[in-house]
């Protein structure tokens, strides 16, 4: 999955969109119903930084013409919405196919 900028590209995507559910499903919930904030604290900043990178990764792809411009601002609003990485990932994953 490394062997190409695209790879890099998926996997941080995956592993940004992974951080982001946890942080939202588990590590907020444990802020706010069991008085447990460095939850937030650790996942919080685990999920910064693969946010940087997935940026990144966004702009090596798109640098290198291996996604367009609106697929990459697509990429982009995906990591805003929960589960949005994952789907990206698969419709990539079938225009690859054909």
């Amino acid at each position: 999955m490394f062997n190409s900028a695209m790879g890099f590209f998926r996997l941080i995507g995956m592993l940004e969109g992974l951080s982001f559910l946890v942080l939202l499903g588990i590590a907020m919930p444990l802020k706010y119903y069991a008085d447990m904030p460095l939850a937030v604290t650790w996942v919080g900043m685990a999920h910064g930084v693969l946010f940087i990178l997935y940026i990144l990764a966004i702009l090596a792809v798109l640098i290198l013409k291996q996604l367009s411009v609106g697929k990459s601002l697509l990429a982009v609003l995906a990591a805003f919405i929960p589960f949005g990485p994952f789907i990206l990932d698969y419709r990539l994953r079938k225009e690859t196919v054909k």
